[in-house]
């Protein structure tokens, strides 16, 4: 079971409300609308997309890192959360 699974209607309510945001931007640019008003639309998608990704992150830990240290499994879920996080700073 994923570790979201308890914030899964959050998550997907969250995702929604992001794609409304984008088909908003691409409305916005249909209507050539100001490029700063759409930059500043877009900048407010990453941080919202951002926001997801760190929740999935703290679930991951609070559940799938913290059932694998139990286990005895914790060394390679912790090498796993560390290359999401590369990944995730890198993006």
């Amino acid at each position: 079971m994923p570790g979201y699974i308890h914030n899964k209607k959050r998550i997907q309510d969250r995702l929604n409300r992001l794609e409304g945001q984008v088909r908003g931007i691409h409305r916005m640019v249909d209507e050539e609308r100001y490029c700063i008003d759409i930059l500043t639309q877009v900048n407010a998608v990453k941080a919202a997309l951002d926001r997801v990704a760190v929740s999935l992150l703290d679930d991951h830990v609070r559940h799938c890192v913290t059932d694998a240290v139990r286990d005895g499994r914790g060394e390679a879920k912790v090498t796993e959360l560390s290359a999401a996080i590369g990944r995730f700073l890198a993006g």
